[in-house]
């Protein structure tokens, strides 16, 4: 893995009103790492995803992605940039089967214009046929090639989120956001999607940056952590460093956190 920024998070900061949500916050990501956010519930964790998505534009500093500034862009731009992301509350197309949910995906991609789709020409079909042929390949790789004709809300839960994680990926992204992606899974499902996260950035060569209030999840996959609290960055460090950091330990009190100890 080439080791250089792909993410560069310059003191970023974003302002409602009097409320400031996120400070002078500062990250890097090196491609190829798996790296953690995490904090108590409001430290600005979800609003720095949606910084870095184009949902927010900041209010002070730059956002720099594979050495271009992208601070002001749209969220379809963000995604044509590289970048993609699930949400804490799963949010696929629930009447739309599964095929059709990471079809969807791929036609941000498409490479056919909306004129020959509009008058049904060669090369609409063409271009139909190889996002169908590469969605279905996608749930191959992610075991749901079996539900592809079923509606996404009929699936189990954990599938739900097996499929919110590959549309994401079927973007291409380089980098990918997990927001919570183990919120409301078992613990059997909770391992399963440890090995997901670990094989999908092999598979795919990814950056991931992950949000997750499981610290049994953000310590066994996580190379590196980003700690927030009250839209500060409160510290930074291996997992090792995470865990027996004196102010992480602090901003954690009053909340059972496995992983974190005295």
């Amino acid at each position: 893995m080439v080791n250089k920024p792909l993410l560069e998070v310059l003191n970023v900061g974003i302002q409602f009103g009097g409320l400031k949500a996120v400070q002078n916050l500062n990250i890097v990501l090196k491609q190829g790492e798996l790296v953690g956010l995490i904090g108590p519930n409001g430290a600005g964790k979800t609003t720095s995803f949606n910084l870095l998505t184009g949902v927010y534009a900041p209010t002070t500093g730059d956002i720099v992605f594979n050495g271009e500034r992208i601070n002001g862009l749209p969220p379809f731009k963000v995604t044509r940039k590289g970048i993609s992301r699930t949400f804490q509350n799963i949010r696929l197309f629930n009447e739309l089967t599964v095929l059709e949910n990471v079809k969807v995906a791929y036609h941000s991609l498409a490479t056919h214009s909306m004129i020959s789709s509009i008058l049904r020409l060669p090369s609409h079909f063409k271009g139909e046929q190889e996002m169908e042929e590469k969605s279905i390949e996608f749930l191959k790789i992610f075991k749901l090639d079996k539900y592809k004709d079923e509606l996404a809300k009929n699936l189990p839960y954990g599938q739900q989120r097996r499929l919110e994680v590959a549309r994401a990926l079927a973007a291409g992204p380089k980098l990918l956001l997990l927001d919570e992606p183990a919120a409301g899974m078992n613990p059997q499902e909770t391992k399963d999607l440890m090995d997901l996260i670990g094989f999908i950035r092999e598979k795919f060569d990814l950056t991931i940056l992950l949000i997750e209030h499981d610290m049994n999840l953000v310590m066994g996959v996580c190379e590196r952590i980003y700690v927030l609290d009250h839209g500060q960055l409160l510290a930074e460090g291996t997992p090792q460093e995470i865990r027996n950091h004196p102010k992480v330990i602090e901003a954690y009190l009053g909340e059972e956190v496995p992983g974190i100890h005295a």
